[in-house]
């Protein structure tokens, strides 16, 4: 039987007691990644119709930022990345409040009725994750590829990985972030001087007719845009790129001829879009939302009754 000397015990001891997992640095770091990411989500969000995931950026810049400050490890940077990422969830409210203006139930957003609605969504989130977890993780096939992706990151940039190029590969990691954030601004700028094109939209009638149908596009170069894209993958995009040209190759003529007018076709686009096409894109949402609480109703159940069953069999 092969036994340890006490050297390699003390050092295993050391490293184990010496671990920093919940501290007060990563709290603060976890809680100002959560603030600057969502920002950014709901600018984006309310800007091109979509919230993209913090994990994996958050986990990049708090590994650079831990291992500068020393004596990290892979459960602290855990930590900071668990809070940074309800950075995505936080700001998907913004597709739930600005419906109740969009369907007249509300002519403002009331403070304390919004804090309430968040309030509750957030508590009816921890009380779903308590059963799903068993049917969705534990008891699930599912690949979670971003979750892999967080791990695999943490455990390369961790002080508990013997790895050389761990400290490099953290510090190109947070190269990358900052050098794409100064050149993204840059452009921005540069945009905004109207000494660089940016945007490029026109609008069009399908015929002579100054009462024909209207249709348009809008190119908006955006490194910004660039990087969501990037983050939420080339499916994602594809579906966003199919919804657009479903849009207005054939929802915004459809309907402009169904309610012909003369006058401004970029005008003529918008409102069409505005009062008929988007609420189509809506009812998607909506029927594929409502599908997915009715495939989760069996899972939910399922969870359930193995976690009361597993409550039960403790006692």
């Amino acid at each position: 039987m092969k036994t340890e000397s006490s050297a390699e015990l003390t050092l295993r001891g050391t490293k184990t007691e010496s671990r920093v997992e919940l501290t007060l640095r990563g709290l603060v770091l976890g809680v100002v990644l959560t603030v600057v990411f969502t920002a950014a989500n709901v600018y984006f969000g309310l800007k091109a119709g979509l919230t993209f995931s913090t994990s994996i950026p958050a986990v990049v810049i708090s590994m650079a930022m831990l291992r500068w400050l020393g004596n990290t490890s892979a459960q602290e940077n855990n930590i900071v990345q668990t809070v940074a990422s309800t950075a995505g969830t936080l700001s998907s409210i913004i597709f739930v409040l600005p419906g109740f203006i969009m369907i007249g139930w509300w002519s403002g957003f009331p403070y304390w009725q919004s804090v309430a609605i968040c309030a509750t969504g957030g508590i009816l989130g921890v009380m779903y994750s308590i059963p799903l977890r068993r049917a969705l993780v534990t008891q699930s096939d599912l690949p979670y590829p971003e979750g892999t992706a967080c791990a695999e990151v943490i455990k390369v940039g961790s002080g508990d990985v013997a790895d050389p190029d761990s400290v490099e590969s953290s510090g190109k990691g947070l190269k990358a972030v900052l050098v794409g954030s100064l050149v993204s601004a840059l452009f921005l700028a540069m945009v905004q001087a109207r000494l660089f094109l940016g945007d490029v939209a026109h609008s069009f009638r399908l015929g002579g007719d100054p009462r024909a149908p209207v249709t348009g596009f809008d190119f908006q170069l955006s490194f910004a845009l660039f990087g969501i894209g990037h983050l939420v993958g080339i499916s994602c995009g594809i579906a966003m790129f199919v919804g657009a040209l479903i849009g207005w190759g054939l929802g915004v003529p459809h309907y402009s001829a169904l309610h012909a007018a003369a006058g401004d076709a970029g005008e003529f686009a918008h409102a069409t879009w505005s009062h008929y096409v988007r609420y189509v894109g809506a009812g998607a949402i909506a029927v594929s939302a409502i599908w997915t609480l009715i495939k989760l109703v069996k899972p939910v159940i399922g969870g359930l009754k193995s976690a009361i069953a597993s409550s039960r069999a403790r006692k």
